[in-house]
């Protein structure tokens, strides 16, 4: 027993201290979601396309879980960017389609992770404060800017933008230099960097300006693409800058010693454009604006390399599930998601193939609507009137070639008695049933267009000399001249 002593005495402190390791939760992640703007589902070299290539997405797929069915919350930028925001479908929150607001009486993720202890910022395209229009640097006095809806630190403009943008941190303008997509990148990162010397977990939205029009690339990043219609050499060269700045923010990750724990969520905005060549879609029906496949599906990638282990999967997600997924993650409590949710939690799939999707994912975009149950997919041109119904069989017909509503009247009456009664449910969200007081509160901004709008005015001779926004601001004759 003597002998025993001493053994004993070394051994306690190691039992200890493993003990307390055991019960110390691992760092919390940081998470970055970015996203591009018109970036089509077929526009990856990983999905085959025929010229573009796109290393760093290339990498990020192969590194992480890649998602072969990742679906836009709707058909274009602004109401996807609310069902990012809110983990519900677009209507719910007032966005109705590109260049309406998000309701301030909505519950985010940017609100869940600030309250959570997260340091939390948003850099590039915004698109939720009501205005259409190029993107104009946000002012300091918008009600709707990131600030208003949880960010701490914001360097973003209302809507699309490009290269030498003109910016605005939170509220004061800036002009930069350089392709877009690598100036928000560089920024993130050095938000992320500032925030790992205080210790402290960061959320990051990097929302890109690209590959949306006007397209201007360098003469570097278009040269691969020499055969094509100046239009579509501009529109992959703003890819291929847009890729870089993927390998930049991948790297500058693992320079600052975060890449392990970080949550990187890669996707688009809607589906891909019809005037550009080779095809954007990669041979799906339909483009941007239309609830068919192509209008839809998009690239999706997550890579948590301390979680993740690399696979392809078919399981259907889609942007409403990025803050449901993040709040299980962080084992948020249930009340920082408004309810009814659109979205489900993926964090089951992180970790293996978790069966058939539970619970369907519905689209309602001005008044057209989808419902996609499993392989089965049912399209209406107008939701409210209820009289015409498109099915297909996605798993046999990817391209929605074949309409199966006379053929399978059982699964078409099943699956229309699930969309009207989600569409009644999303009527009451759409009248403020889902907030405390039962309604939607006054002053929500109607959509406007900036380059009228009182509160840019005493801007518009600064911005006037700024050729992003010369079309824009020029007089309406001029306007019509210029698209004859």
């Amino acid at each position: 027993m003597r002998r025993l002593l001493p053994l004993l005495s070394l051994l306690l402190p190691l039992v200890s201290c493993l003990l307390a390791a055991a019960a110390t939760p691992p760092p919390r992640p940081h998470i970055v979601l970015v996203m591009a703007d018109d970036m089509g589902w077929g526009q990856t070299s990983y999905n085959g396309h025929p010229l573009l290539k796109t290393p760093h997405l290339d990498a990020m797929a192969a590194a992480g879980l890649r998602f072969d069915r990742f679906y836009a919350g709707a058909a274009n930028c602004s109401p996807t960017r609310a069902t990012v925001m809110t983990g519900r479908t677009n209507d719910r929150t007032g966005t109705q389609t590109h260049g309406y607001a998000l309701r301030l009486q909505e519950k985010t993720i940017a609100r869940a992770l600030r309250d959570a202890g997260y340091a939390t910022g948003h850099f590039g395209k915004w698109h939720l404060n009501g205005f259409r229009g190029p993107g104009a640097p946000i002012l300091g006095t918008d009600t709707h800017s990131p600030g208003a809806f949880g960010f701490d630190e914001w360097l973003s403009v209302t809507n699309f933008f490009d290269r030498n943008p003109l910016l605005s941190r939170r509220g004061k303008f800036e002009e930069h230099e350089g392709d877009s997509s690598e100036i928000i990148v560089r920024e993130a990162l050095a938000f992320i960097g500032k925030n790992r010397a205080a210790a402290k977990p960061t959320f990051s939205v990097i929302w890109y300006g690209s590959p949306h029009s006007p397209f201007i690339a360098n003469d570097a990043d278009r040269a691969a693409f020499a055969s094509l219609p100046v239009p579509s050499q501009n529109h992959h060269g703003e890819l291929v800058a847009m890729d870089r700045s993927i390998g930049a923010l991948r790297r500058g990750l693992r320079e600052l010693g975060l890449a392990d724990n970080t949550l990187l969520w890669f996707c688009s905005d809607n589906g891909g454009l019809p005037e550009i060549t080779p095809s954007t879609v990669g041979g799906l029906r339909g483009f941007k604006n239309t609830l068919y496949e192509g209008g839809l599906r998009v690239p999706g990638l997550v890579e948590w390399p301390a979680v993740i282990k690399p696979r392809v999967t078919l399981h259907q997600a889609g942007t409403v599930d990025i803050f449901p997924t993040i709040a299980d993650v962080l084992g948020l409590p249930g009340s920082v998601l408004l309810k009814p949710s659109d979205g489900v939690s993926l964090k089951p799939l992180f970790a293996a193939e978790s069966g058939p999707r539970a619970q369907p994912l519905g689209f309602r975009h001005t008044r057209r609507a989808a419902w996609l149950d499993g392989s089965l997919k049912l399209v209406t041109p107008d939701v409210f009137a209820a009289q015409k119904f498109e099915l297909y069989d996605l798993a046999a017909d990817p391209a929605e070639a074949r309409d199966l509503a006379a053929e399978r009247p059982a699964d078409l009456a099943r699956l229309k008695t699930a969309l009207l009664a989600w569409h009644a449910s999303v009527e009451a969200s759409v009248a403020g049933r889902d907030y405390p007081e039962g309604r939607v509160n006054p002053g929500e901004p109607e959509s406007r267009d900036w380059t009228t709008a009182p509160e840019y005015a005493p801007h518009l001779a600064q911005f006037a000399k700024r050729p992003e926004f010369q079309s824009a601001l020029a007089p309406k004759g001029a306007k019509k001249e210029k698209k004859k």
